[in-house]
């Protein structure tokens, strides 16, 4: 996009740049109206995003405000600016996250309620079947068990605590959780 000014409209645009590198902030404010639609322009169309290009163009204003009294030459503020609108265009085209495209059945899968009357209650009546289960086992399995899940103790913590090798606790871990299935297999099949 090229901007093209007449000669008085060009003395008047320098006489703008001079007085806001002077920290007029009101001739800033007069270049902000003049060249907003033209910056606007050039980040809509790098960006393709309405929002984003308004927060582009927003941004390309502070730091043109921050920046300005490094321009040389006032005439050439309509290319300064365009140069700065499309430096920080890209550069937040490279920082934007990348596009995943998302299959249908992950999007259904994640819509999804996942937590429903009927999963509550088969989860309670699971929670029910271990603890019966669990009530029916040997006092050693039934402690070997509490103490891996539902204390969170590591195998050495039980080994020390039970006064057993690793390898054996390990071994009674496997055969009571066998045992417990057993006893929660007989509870639902009542």
């Amino acid at each position: 996009m090229t901007f093209t000014f007449d000669t008085e409209t060009e003395t008047d645009l320098t006489t703008l740049v001079l007085a806001a590198q002077a920290g007029d902030r009101l001739a800033f404010g007069e270049l902000f109206e003049r060249f907003e639609r033209h910056v606007m322009a050039i980040a809509l169309r790098r960006l393709g995003d309405y929002t984003e290009a308004q927060e582009l163009c927003q941004d390309v204003f502070i730091q043109a405000m921050k920046k300005i009294r490094q321009l040389r030459e006032p005439q050439a503020f309509a290319g300064w600016l365009r140069s700065i609108t499309n430096r920080m265009a890209i550069n937040r085209l490279v920082r934007r996250p990348a596009d995943r495209a998302t299959e249908q059945e992950a999007l259904d899968a994640a819509c999804v309620e996942s937590a429903t009357p009927l999963t509550e209650v088969l989860a309670d009546e699971r929670k029910d079947g271990v603890r019966a289960g669990l009530a029916q086992l040997g006092r050693l399995d039934r402690e070997t068990l509490e103490a891996f899940y539902v204390r969170g103790q590591s195998l050495i913590e039980m080994s020390d605590a039970f006064d057993a090798p690793v390898g054996t606790i390990k071994r009674r871990l496997h055969v009571a959780r066998k045992r417990l299935a057993k006893h929660v297999e007989e509870f639902a099949a009542v």
